[in-house]
Parts: C-alpha cells; sequence; structure tokens
C-alpha cells in the first residue's frame, strides 16, 4: 500500500463519533472492486472539531490523488465505484463529484432549494422508512452542478477546506464546492440510471441551531458568486 503511487490510489476519509457506524461503512468499503494497479486507503478521523478540520486532517495524512469524503453513515452500494469514478475523472477539468445536488444554487444557499436539483440517493433513516430519492434525469454521463450534498464528495485535486470559516458541521460541502468553481474545477453529478451509487443512514432530528448561523457565513463569503435561477 505505502509504495503505491498517489495516482493509483484512493484514499476513503471520514469523521468518525458513532464506531459501529463506521464499521458499516468499512465494510461497505471492503466490497469495491478495485481496479488492478490501484489501492484502496482507509482514513478514519477522531476527535475533529469541525466537518473541516477533520477533513483537512485526513487530506493531510494521505498522498493520495483520489480522495473519497464520505459520513460514517453513508454506504457505498456501487462495487464498481472506483472505476465509474476513475472513468469521469479522465476529465481533467472536474475536480470534484457527489451524487446528489443542485444545477445551480438559489439564495439561500441551501441545494435542495434549488430549481433544478439533480442525482439519486437512497435514504435510509430508519428501519421501515427506506426511500430512493430521484431528482432529474441526467443525460449523458454526469452533468455540472454548482453543488453537491455532503453525504459523499469525491476530489482529484486538494484544495484547502475552509475550517477558517465553518467551525461546525453545516455548509461545509458547498464551501467547498464553491472552492472548486473559484480555482476552475467543475463539480458533477453522475448518471445513476443503472442504480444508485449510496446509501445514507441518518438519524431523523431537530434542525441544529447553527446550522442558520453558518448558512449566514456561507452567504456573507459566496453569496455575490451566486447566480439563482428565477
Amino acid at each position: 500500500m505505502a509504495s503505491a503511487a498517489p495516482e493509483n490510489k484512493f484514499a476513503f476519509i471520514t469523521c468518525i463519533n458513532k464506531e459501529e457506524w463506521y464499521q458499516e461503512c468499512q465494510l461497505y468499503i471492503n466490497n469495491l472492486e478495485v481496479p488492478e494497479g490501484m489501492a484502496v486507503e482507509l482514513v478514519p478521523v477522531r476527535g475533529a472539531k469541525s466537518m473541516c478540520q477533520g477533513y483537512n486532517m485526513g487530506m493531510k495524512q494521505t498522498n493520495a490523488k483520489y480522495k473519497v469524503y464520505l459520513h460514517q453513515d453513508t454506504f457505498i452500494a456501487n462495487r464498481h465505484f472506483i472505476s465509474d469514478v476513475l472513468k469521469i475523472f479522465e476529465d481533467k477539468t472536474i475536480g470534484a463529484l457527489g451524487v446528489i445536488g443542485a444545477r445551480s444554487l438559489p439564495e439561500t444557499g441551501i441545494w435542495w432549494d434549488g430549481l433544478r436539483t439533480v442525482g439519486r440517493v437512497l435514504h435510509a433513516c430508519e428501519a421501515e422508512s427506506v426511500v430512493d430519492s430521484v431528482c432529474l434525469d441526467i443525460e449523458g454521463p454526469y452533468v455540472e452542478v454548482e453543488a453537491v450534498d455532503g453525504l459523499i464528495l469525491v476530489t482529484q485535486v486538494d484544495l484547502p477546506w475552509r475550517e477558517d470559516l465553518f467551525t461546525g458541521w453545516h455548509f461545509y460541502e458547498i464551501s467547498q464546492c464553491m472552492e472548486m468553481r473559484r480555482h476552475g474545477h467543475r463539480v458533477v453529478v453522475p448518471n445513476q440510471e443503472e442504480g444508485f451509487w449510496c446509501i445514507h443512514s441518518p438519524k431523523e432530528k431537530a434542525l441544529d441551531p447553527t446550522y442558520k448561523q453558518y448558512q449566514k457565513i456561507f452567504l456573507k463569503e459566496y453569496g455575490h458568486e451566486l447566480n439563482p435561477e428565477i
């Protein structure tokens, strides 16, 4: 593993506070088909003060070119995930991809408020409630978006996560997507007609009181760069 060249490595970076969830997450990663010549590395991050800080810590722990930032409750169901990602990343203008997001962010900065949301994910919030969330259909292998949901974000270029601004657990991924665009990289969502790539199993809970706080920080930093559709 240590001898693998950076361009032949996938690092799966996860901030952890529930070991049993991460164990399940690992089972899916370990079940992925790994193309010949490629290597997989697990980078668990424990004790992070924020998602941005944790992801920056994880980024520094690996020299892998391809980094998969995913929640501990995100399970990759697409066994061909690595080869599918590599195929999309053949286009070097693409810096990152996610599985669900918005073509254009609305003035709220909240991706699911957008008029044209795209992608697909299987939401398994409770044992008796499993929902296949499908947004607009995608023509071709992928579609460019302004932002994706943070349940999973895959990159082939390294940019620092804005831990100077986002010191909690919200808007970190939307910020990272905006940083990609600032640096001239595109963000995309893949076509998942043949089946969803990920299962997301978040627990239902009330909206964190700090959510609005980070929304204001996001809009102050990036609001002038948004071009919401009407």
